[in-house]
């Protein structure tokens, strides 16, 4: 059947490619290189399957994506790119892509892409890199010495093989299954207490009594999603004293870790026995914590239930910490490799990784009676048929805290019995094996001298970089995968120490020049990390009014807004040679005239204050776009200090960030705070700011704000107001000749 398939790419030979590949299977193909064509084009024709090209200039392909969402959720999406784009990438997959195809466009490659996402799969990308040839192929250094063992054995074999008589070991094979029977119930245990951690850090969490009694759910959501995330539960049930179910906390089925929905809690829960132990107080040998399995609408779970008291020993509620009885049973068959199965104490299976049908194999009240009579001493075992394969089953309760038992668990194993020789074979048998065991073994040890010699200086080497030592190397000698095994250890090695000194050490937000120079100083000895002495010009940047503004919006809105600013406002920094030091939340540090040079004072003064007036009119264009949006408006104050401070790196030795520290960055951070009033975006520079520009004064407008008392600060300091050269003349005044009388006086 023809498909419909739209191409939103901006390369015309990539497009010409994919046209003709789809044109020869006898689709019928649209495209367009405008994105602003995409919502037409999608409503007329309605594709089936859309290429949108990662690379389009700005967020036009981020556009076309969210439309088609929008507008054709059914259509599948293929992202095409020239070259890895981690951040678009991650941005794409948001909107649920999961197919991304590599140019040049191979027919292969073409028809795993479009199988991937009809299925919705995602489809592996390639990786090439470059390493020596292999000269002498290590698997012809140890597969032909072999070659002629096997012959020797294959001759050999003929003869033994009529002489032995292969016996089952059954008995090899039950302890093999009573251990794997063993694992599965110390799983469980292990399972019901961590379950447990949880129920008591959430019932203990400040905060949950009070808001339990007051009824505030957002607030117990608020305590309780953190403590779920971490813990990776399935869910989590809050019910007041009155069993009303005041929070019901799941993790959504195939999401992310973060992943939680509040859902409608069931009113069956608040019926099981196990919940009404807890909400009626008791308490036994075991203490007021309750297991139980119920069976809800929504699936089996297994829960733990304990009270929740008030500071005055009052018991306000009961929390739940629960799993499915699916999500565990996996679980062990993933840690334990064997099929486990649950069955109820009347012998129905619940649940089962084996069975195809739930309603297949069941227990004989007879079987479950002989199980929970002697749990303590033995465990029956069962044998039985499931798609043709035989297996084993042992069976054994499933208790609980208190002893209580909840069902049966069955853990299976397929019959796979392996053979021993039944008797002792002739003098000549025995002479033949020793003779060939001996050249093995002489063999062996001589190739596994040559492998594993430098095999193991790998594994010295990456027991050292793991520790957290990247100068070690190892020798690269040979002409086989070792040596190339070798090399490849010693590029990691060094990609490993650079990215340790400019992301670990020098882990700073610059630009691609600065960066450069930051390498050059470092590899000549002139950046030193011991901590350093100078004059620097520091700039504080916050948002007004985003603390309240926070309260109001969704935090997934609130960090949409924080990355769009950043995004404008980073790159002016370090267009003018700043750095980023760090980033608060709307706060934002950054410093000019350090790295990846020394310069005077003069310069960084400079610098600073031509970033600052570029940072406004940037902050100015994003709140016009801001507000066609209907969005508010990012008021920024900026302040400009320029002083004493200390450079260099700051942490431990296996951690340091390069960062800077002194009064001039205190002060810096009172000198911005003089702009909340000025209810728009404003810029506050110091006198020594001023003093240190000379010459460049005349470059700019200030506006003379008097003296300040700064927090901390026990002289009165003067604050100037600079101004964008473009805010119109009944505003601009230029005060050259006032700031140098005040100056010089």
């Amino acid at each position: 059947m023809n498909k419909r398939i739209l191409l939103l790419l901006a390369d015309v030979k990539a497009e010409k490619s994919l046209s003709k590949y789809f044109q020869k299977r006898g689709d019928l193909v649209w495209h367009t290189n405008d994105a602003s064509n995409v919502l037409g084009l999608v409503k007329r024709y309605k594709p089936e399957i859309v290429f949108i090209d990662l690379h389009m200039p700005g967020e036009n392909w981020l556009e076309a994506l969210s439309t088609i969402r929008k507008y054709r959720p059914s259509a599948k999406i293929i992202i095409t790119n020239k070259y890895p784009d981690f951040r678009r990438e991650l941005r794409a997959k948001e909107y649920g892509v999961k197919v991304f195809l590599r140019q040049p466009f191979k027919q292969k490659w073409l028809d795993k892409a479009i199988q991937a996402v009809e299925i919705g799969e995602q489809l592996p990308a390639s990786k090439r890199t470059i390493l020596p040839r292999v000269q002498v192929s290590m698997r012809v250094k140890i597969t032909f010495p072999y070659a002629l063992l096997a012959l020797f054995f294959a001759l050999a074999s003929a003869f033994l093989i009529s002489r032995y008589v292969l016996e089952s070991l059954r008995d090899r094979f039950l302890i093999q299954l009573i251990d794997t029977g063993s694992l599965t119930a110390d799983w469980m245990v292990q399972e019901e207490n961590r379950l447990l951690e949880t129920l008591r850090l959430i019932a203990n969490s400040e905060g949950v009594p009070d808001a339990l009694l007051a009824g505030d759910v957002e607030r117990l959501q608020t305590i309780t999603l953190p403590v779920a995330v971490n813990s990776q539960e399935e869910a989590i049930e809050i019910l007041n004293a009155s069993g009303e179910i005041m929070l019901s906390l799941h993790h959504r089925p195939g999401g992310t870790v973060e992943d939680y929905t509040v859902v409608q809690g069931d009113p069956q829960l608040a019926q099981q026995v196990f919940i009404r132990q807890v909400l009626y107080g008791r308490v036994d040998d075991h203490g007021d914590k309750f297991a139980g399995l119920a069976r809800l609408q929504r699936g089996d779970y297994f829960y733990i239930a304990g009270p929740i008291y008030d500071m005055e020993g009052r018991l306000v509620g009961a929390v739940a910490v629960g799993e499915t009885l699916s999500r565990m049973v996996e679980m062990i068959r993933r840690d334990t490799l064997a099929h486990v199965s649950i069955y109820s104490m009347d012998g129905n299976p619940i649940i089962s990784t084996i069975y195809m049908d739930e309603k297949s194999h069941p227990l004989s009240i007879g079987i479950v009676a002989d199980i929970l009579k002697s749990q303590d001493r033995e465990s029956p075992v069962r044998e039985m048929v499931v798609t043709n394969t035989n297996y084993s089953e042992i069976l054994g309760p499933w208790e609980v805290r208190g002893g209580h038992d909840l069902g049966i668990i069955g853990t299976t194993l397929r019959q796979n019995f392996i053979t021993r020789p039944s008797f002792i074979t002739r003098f000549q048998v025995i002479a033949i094996i020793l003779v060939g065991v001996s050249g093995v073994i002489l063999l062996g040890i001589y190739l596994a001298h040559q492998i594993t010699s430098p095999l193991s200086k790998v594994v010295k080497a990456s027991m050292e970089v793991a520790k957290g030592n990247f100068e070690v190397k190892v020798p690269s000698q040979g002409n086989d995968e070792v040596m190339v095994l070798a090399h490849a250890f010693n590029y990691m090695v060094s990609g490993l120490q650079e990215g340790f000194i400019y992301r670990d050490l020098l882990g700073r937000t610059v630009s691609p020049e600065v960066r450069e120079a930051l390498r050059e100083s470092f590899a000549l000895g002139k950046l030193r990390l011991e901590g350093q002495n100078t004059v620097a010009t520091v700039m504080m940047s916050d948002i007004r009014g985003f603390t309240s503004l926070s309260e109001k919006e969704d935090p997934t809105i609130i960090l949409k807004w924080l990355n769009e600013y950043y995004q404008v406002v980073v790159p002016i920094i370090t267009s003018f040679g700043g750095v980023v030091d760090k980033f608060e939340g709307d706060a934002m540090l950054s410093f000019f005239g350090i790295l990846p040079k020394m310069l005077p004072a003069e310069d960084s003064a400079y610098l600073a204050c031509k970033a600052g007036l570029e940072l406004l009119r940037i902050i100015e264009e994003l709140n016009t776009k801001r507000a066609s949006r209907g969005d508010p408006p990012l008021v920024t104050g900026v302040g400009i200090n320029t002083g004493n401070l200390i450079a260099g790196g700051l942490g431990t030795a296996d951690r340091l960030n390069y960062t800077i520290i002194g009064d001039a960055v205190n002060t810096t951070q009172r000198i911005e705070g003089v702009t909340r009033g000025f209810y728009e975006s404003g810029i506050v520079i110091s006198e020594t700011t001023l003093t240190a520009l000379k010459d460049h004064r005349s470059e700019f407008y200030f506006e003379p704000l008097g003296e300040h008392a700064l927090k901390g600060k026990s002289e009165l300091i003067w604050l100037y107001r600079l101004w964008p050269e473009n805010v119109g003349k009944h505003s601009q005044v230029r005060f050259e000749s006032e700031v140098n009388d005040e100056v010089q006086s």
